[in-house]
Formats: C-alpha cells, sequence, structure tokens
C-alpha cells in the first residue's frame, strides 16, 4: 500500500464531537457549553441511567422526536454511566462555571434594585471574577455579560475534549444529534484530534485528491491496532470530477434544507452549508460534495441554529473555502455567542463579520446583511442576518427563517435595496417552544404557557405573502423546511399533508402562482439559470 494512492470513500462521515456530544456551535464557547453540560448532556444521561426502558420507548413514538431522550438499538446504561462519571470528572470547571453564572444571575435578582452594580463585584462567584460585567437595561432590570473572548483563552475552553469519529454511513438514519451521545461501536474509529488540526484538511483532500493511507494516519495518530477499520475508508476508485462552471449565466443549485450554491464563471457562493453524501441508494435525488467547486469564494451564514452552521459539512470544506461570512455580535449574552469566536477556534482564519445593512463589494458581486426578525423566542440575539445577493442586475433575497413580525421593517429595506429577482423563504411555521433549544441557558424554570407561546418559528402564509407584496419577485421559492431525510438527525423533522408549515407553504406558492410567478416549495435538489441581466431585459 505504501505506493499506492488512496481516495477518502465518497459516504466517509467526518463527524465532530465534544465529550461524545455532537459538536454544534453552542457546545464551542465556554459558557454556553457549559450550561448545555449542566442544562442538557447530565440530565439527559442521569435520566437514561435511571430508566433506559422510559428512553426506549419514547424514541419509538413519533411525537416525541427531538425529545430529551437517549436513542440506542439496545441497553446502554453502563457505558452511558461511565460517560456521565467521565464528564463529572473532565468537565467539573465548565459545570462549576454553569453553576457560578446561576448563581450570579440569582444573586443580581435578588440584590440589584436599580442603585450602583459596582458594590455588588465583590459578590460575584470567584471563578467568574474578571470574565464578566454587571450591567442594567434601560428598566433598571440587571444581568450580566460575559467576555467571551476571555473565557477562550481560559481553562474553560478545552481542545482536549474534542474529537472525531469517523465511519461509512449507507443509509440517512441517525438519531437526534443533541440528545444522544455518540457511545463506541465497532465501525466508528474515534480520533482524539481537536477541529482546528491539519490532519482533518489533509483527509478532506483526499475526497478529491488521492494520498498515502499510511502518511494520512500518522498525521492522524492512528495507532497500530486502529489501521484495520481505519484502511475500510478509502477506495481506489476514482470519484465523478466535478466541472467548473464555466457558464455566461448565473447557476443556482439547491443542496437540502437551507444550502443553496450561487455560481457564475468567476465565482462561488455557499449559503448555509449542510450538505449529504453519496455512494449509497437515496429515495431523493440530491446534490452533495461531489457537485462542490474545488474554491468557495464566500460561505455566507445566516444565524446560529444547529441547522444552519454544521461543523460536520463545514470542517471538511474548511479547505477549499476562502471566506466565511457571519453575522456580527458582541453582545456577551449567553444567548447570543460570537460566531467568528466559534470560527476562529475551530480552524477558520478567514472569517467576515458583516452588520444589518453593511454591503461587502467583490467583482461584480454585492452582499449585504439584512435584518432578521423572529425565530430566536423573542430572545435578545444579534447574531442573525439575512442576505442580500446581487450579481450585475441580478439579485437574491435569502430570508432564512425569519419570521416577519413587522412587515414595516421591510418596506423600510425595500426603500434602500428596491425590487429583488428571487426569494427564498423558510415557513416551518409553528416551530419548537424556546426551551427546546435554549432552555439549557435559563437559569429559572419557565412557565409551560410562556414557553409553548415563544417559538422557534419561520413565517407562515400572511407573513411569508407580506415579503412578496413589498419585494416583487418574479419568483419564490420556500426552503429551509428541514423535510429532506438527511435532516432528520438534526431538525427531527416529519411532516405530512396535513402539517401546517405544509399547509401554509401550500398556501402561499398557489397565491404566487395565480399572479403568475414562478414559485415551488424545495426538496431534495433544484437548478435554475439566470442572465445576469435578467432584471433589464424582462
Amino acid at each position: 500500500m505504501k505506493d499506492q494512492k488512496w481516495y477518502l470513500k465518497p459516504n466517509v462521515v467526518i463527524e465532530p464531537l465534544i465529550e461524545r456530544w455532537y459538536a454544534w456551535s453552542h457546545l464551542i464557547s465556554p459558557a454556553t457549553a457549559a450550561m448545555n453540560i449542566v442544562g442538557r448532556h447530565l440530565k439527559i444521561m442521569n435520566s437514561y441511567i435511571r430508566s433506559p426502558e422510559i428512553h426506549a420507548a419514547a424514541v419509538m413514538n413519533p411525537k416525541m422526536l427531538g425529545g430529551p431522550f437517549m436513542d440506542y438499538k439496545e441497553k446502554r446504561g453502563q457505558e452511558v454511566k461511565a460517560l456521565r462519571d467521565a464528564t463529572l470528572v473532565k468537565q467539573a470547571r465548565s459545570i462549576q462555571l454553569a453553576e457560578a453564572m446561576v448563581a450570579l444571575d440569582k444573586m443580581l435578582k435578588s440584590e440589584a434594585k436599580g442603585f450602583s452594580l459596582e458594590v455588588l463585584y465583590e459578590k460575584v462567584p470567584d471563578i467568574l471574577k474578571g470574565y464578566v460585567e454587571l450591567v442594567y437595561d434601560l428598566n433598571n432590570q440587571p444581568s450580566f455579560r460575559v467576555f467571551e473572548a476571555l473565557l477562550y483563552e481560559s481553562e474553560y475552553y478545552d481542545p482536549s475534549l474534542q474529537s472525531i469519529a469517523l465511519w461509512v454511513t449507507d443509509n440517512d438514519e441517525r438519531p437526534f444529534c443533541l440528545s444522544t451521545a455518540r457511545l463506541d461501536e465497532p465501525h466508528v474509529l474515534h480520533l482524539n484530534i481537536p477541529f482546528n488540526h491539519e490532519g482533518i484538511d489533509a483527509l478532506s483532500r483526499m475526497k478529491r485528491t488521492p494520498g498515502s493511507i499510511d502518511e494520512i494516519a500518522v498525521l492522524l495518530g492512528v495507532q497500530e491496532d486502529e489501521r484495520q477499520l481505519f484502511d475500510t475508508f478509502f477506495t481506489m476508485q476514482e470519484h465523478p470530477v466535478y466541472s467548473k462552471y464555466e457558464g455566461e449565466y448565473v447557476r443556482m443549485r439547491y443542496f437540502g434544507h437551507a444550502c443553496i450554491l450561487i455560481e457564475t464563471k468567476d465565482l462561488s457562493i455557499l449559503v448555509d452549508p449542510l450538505i449529504s453524501y453519496y455512494g449509497y441508494e437515496s429515495g431523493v435525488a440530491h446534490y452533495s460534495d461531489i457537485d462542490l467547486p474545488d474554491v468557495i469564494d464566500y460561505v455566507l451564514i445566516t444565524h446560529n441554529h444547529q441547522d444552519h452552521i454544521l461543523f460536520e459539512t463545514l470542517l471538511p470544506l474548511r479547505h477549499k473555502i476562502r471566506n466565511i461570512i457571519v453575522p456580527r455580535t458582541n453582545s456577551g449574552a449567553l444567548q447570543d455567542p460570537n460566531l467568528k469566536l466559534a470560527f476562529n477556534y475551530a480552524g477558520f482564519e478567514n472569517v467576515i463579520e458583516i452588520d444589518e445593512m453593511e454591503k461587502i463589494r467583490f467583482g461584480n458581486c454585492v452582499i449585504r446583511g439584512l435584518p432578521f426578525t423572529g425565530e430566536h423566542s423573542d430572545l435578545n440575539v444579534k447574531a442573525k442576518t439575512c442576505y442580500h445577493v446581487a450579481i450585475e442586475a441580478f439579485t437574491f433575497l435569502f430570508m432564512a427563517d425569519s419570521r416577519v413580525v413587522e412587515a414595516r421593517l421591510y418596506e423600510h429595506v425595500h426603500r434602500i435595496i428596491g425590487d429583488v429577482e428571487v426569494i427564498f423563504l423558510g415557513m416551518e411555521c409553528d416551530g419548537a417552544p424556546l426551551t427546546w433549544l435554549y432552555g439549557p441557558l435559563l437559569t429559572e424554570e419557565m412557565p409551560r404557557d410562556k414557553d409553548q407561546s415563544r417559538r422557534l418559528a419561520g413565517s407562515d402564509y400572511e407573513k411569508g405573502i407580506r415579503l412578496v407584496d413589498i419585494f416583487n419577485p418574479r419568483e419564490v421559492y420556500v426552503y429551509a423546511m428541514g423535510q429532506e431525510p438527511w435532516l432528520e438527525f438534526i431538525s427531527t423533522v416529519r411532516y405530512t399533508e396535513a402539517s401546517n408549515p405544509i399547509i401554509q407553504s401550500d398556501k402561499l406558492v398557489a397565491d404566487c402562482k395565480d399572479r403568475g410567478l414562478i414559485a415551488e416549495r424545495l426538496y431534495g435538489e433544484k437548478e435554475l439559470l439566470y442572465s445576469y441581466t435578467h432584471a433589464v431585459q424582462s
């Protein structure tokens, strides 16, 4: 094998983990990671240890999809207990950090009554001193903000807990990633390397460029007794070659969920990357990473949710991404971690922050950040943006999961940017309650009635059609619905024709068609070509 060149198989999963839990952005930032360890991981593991039967029954019930239940084919109580015990030791400082933040919040609610907060700094838990600022809002409601950059440079950020799981998938089925830890399996190889390790880039390149298994094994630290499994991840069969787009048009390709690739002969823009695998039978036609260009000029991230920032997709693409654009925030609020820091510490050095209404120009393209309202359960989250992309005269509007809670906002935006050619809008209009995602960050229990009223919801028909009225597009596409089978492990969505998001999006599509517009709810894959001067010629 020394002189032979090998490709990484196309269906090898490079799965990032933190202490065996699926690595999403809230597990990278030290403050949100600490709260999730205590408020999610330990709670779920303790529950499973007490009664694995309840978990086994719950995951068989479709109504419980996405709930706090570990999904294993057989009882794994002893292994979960071992993971829980290891967590208590390895992440003891993070657990203490979470407990300190809860204690600090309780102290502020008890003692901050509108007078100067300076005298309360001596009552800040010792491990938080120097890492937080005490603040009021304009109504004298006390809170604190964390100095997130300092926490990354402290003992509370521990890259030794990061690892990569390598395994071959032959289907799209996986347990819900936020509630099921990755335990040892005979077909899974765990590499204890941090996310910024150069070996991840070298391994990922081998999907396109063959290399030496021996050399990559040394670089990744693969042990001799792991080589037999490691070697099965490679093939001598050459993969399909990507053909660079050289046409005279703007090409749009839909990869599923909110992932859109915009290409011209001179540039490529990838929005909210979430790429499925190939190399196995699938009932849904779809693009995969063989359909991505060798160089991605700009990746656009709309917001900080686990179905829009997927490190499982992004880490293997890191070597080909020139720039990542993320919404700017430095709020220091627990619910609003800084995305630039998270990407930087995950090994991405080319991260650009963008503000609302700010423009980034390159060549014949302008990318502008736009306000993104709703879908965050009324929390004060700044790390979210919609995008207006103009390639010469042709314009796209990527609205992600924005809920149009006040249409006049976008009337103001329209006054500045004018009509657009194409709108992409998420219409998961029911959404999970606040605690489903943000529950671990809360320092007090949320009453059920309030929790149910504050949803992670996108636009319904009435709200979505207002965008159509305002921006006068020629084409309207509903996307980001989480329907594709390779999304279920992260979104837990299973719609029927009677589901409200389907009813609402069908109504919007029908209305748009009645107006003579091109409209569709996207699913699987889609390709469209646009003339640069479409807006002028039509």
